[in-house]
C-alpha cells in the first residue's frame, strides 16, 4: 500500500518504520526534523495524505488531530482510510469521522497500548473504532505494527476503550501505592506484602506485572529509578480523557476523578513530571495522614 504517515515521534516513527521494512510505499511528515529509515519525508501533512491508500495519523491531541483532519481529507482519494492511533478525546475521534464519511473516506480511531517499546517491536496493541470495512482495511498494517488489534465498535468505540482501561490503571495504580506505604507504616515486609496480595483477592496489573515497589515482583520501572515506562504525564492525560468523556456522557466516575486530581497534583506541583506513573509510591512514602 501507499501509506501517508503523519507524527513521527517516539511512537509514530518506530510504528512508521516498521510498516516499510514490510514493504509498504511510506511517505511521512512530522513538524520535527526527523529521519526514519525506509521512509519518504515529505514537506508537509497535506503531501503525505495526498492519493494514499491509507493515512495513519499519531498526534499529541484532538484539537491538533482535527486541525490535520481538516488540511487531509480534502485531498485524500476517494475509499482511502484515515487510521488516527493517537489518544485523543472521544468527541474528536467521533468529529472526524464523520468529516471522512461525508469525504467518501473510510474511518478507524485505533489508540494503543505498549508503549515506546511496542511501537519498536512491533508489539502493539490497537483499540479500534468504526465500520466493519474500515477495520478491514487497516486491519494488514495492524498486523505489521503490533500483535492485536480489537475491533470495539462504531467510530469513538476505540477511544473509549482506551480511556475507560487507563482510568481503571490510574485509579489501581494509585490504590496499590497506597497499599505498600501503609503497609510500610505497619511495618509488613514488602516482599510479604507482595506474596500475598499477589495470590490474593487484591493482586491485579499493578501489583503483579508492574508492581511499583522496587526489588519486588518482576522487572518494572520502579527497578529502574522510576525512569518512565509510561509517564506520569501522560497517565494524567489519559485520566483527564476520561472525566471529559465521563462530563460528555453524564457518568458518575468519583475514583476516576480523585485519580486525575492525584496524578495533577503530582505531576505539577510535587516533581512528578517525566517520572513513571508508578513513582506514585515514593511520592505516598513521604507523606503524613495529613
Amino acid at each position: 500500500m501507499k501509506i501517508g504517515f503523519i507524527g513521527l515521534g517516539n511512537m509514530g516513527g518506530p510504528m512508521a518504520a516498521n510498516l516499510a521494512k514490510a514493504g509498504h510505499d511510506v511517505i511521512g511528515f512530522d513538524m520535527a526534523d526527523v529521519a526514519i529509515e525506509g521512509v519518504s519525508m515529505a514537506e508537509s501533512g497535506v503531501a503525505a495524505a495526498a492519493q494514499a491508500d491509507v493515512v495513519i495519523t499519531m498526534l499529541p491531541n484532538g484539537q491538533i488531530l482535527r486541525a490535520v483532519a481538516e488540511d487531509i481529507i480534502p485531498v485524500m482519494a476517494q475509499g482511502a482510510a484515515l487510521v488516527d492511533c493517537s489518544t485523543v478525546d472521544v468527541d474528536s475521534a467521533r468529529a472526524v469521522a464523520t468529516q471522512a464519511a461525508e469525504a467518501g473516506l473510510l474511518a478507524v480511531d485505533a489508540p494503543v497500548s505498549g508503549g515506546v517499546g511496542g511501537a519498536a517491536g512491533g508489539t502493539l496493541t490497537f483499540m479500534a473504532g468504526g465500520s466493519t470495512e474500515a477495520f478491514a482495511k487497516a486491519a494488514p498494517l495492524f498486523d505489521i505494527m503490533g500483535q492485536k488489534a480489537v475491533h470495539c465498535g462504531e467510530a469513538g468505540a476505540g477511544q473509549a476503550a482506551k480511556i475507560c482501561n487507563n482510568m481503571i490503571l490510574g485509579v489501581t495504580m494509585i490504590a496499590t501505592c497506597e497499599a505498600f506505604a501503609l503497609a510500610d507504616k505497619l511495618g509488613l515486609d514488602r516482599q510479604s506484602m507482595f506474596d500475598v496480595v499477589s495470590t490474593s483477592s487484591g493482586y491485579s496489573w499493578t501489583m503483579n506485572a508492574y508492581c511499583p515497589a522496587p526489588g519486588v515482583g518482576p522487572q518494572s520501572p520502579a527497578d529502574n529509578g522510576y525512569q518512565p515506562g509510561f509517564a506520569s504525564e501522560l497517565m494524567l492525560k489519559d485520566l483527564r480523557l476520561s472525566q471529559q468523556a465521563a462530563q460528555s456522557a453524564d457518568a458518575d466516575t468519583p475514583m476516576g476523578q480523585a485519580a486525575a486530581a492525584l496524578y495533577e497534583q503530582f505531576v505539577e506541583s510535587e516533581g512528578g513530571l517525566g517520572t513513571d506513573f508508578s513513582a506514585m509510591l515514593p511520592r505516598f512514602e513521604k507523606r503524613g495522614r495529613g
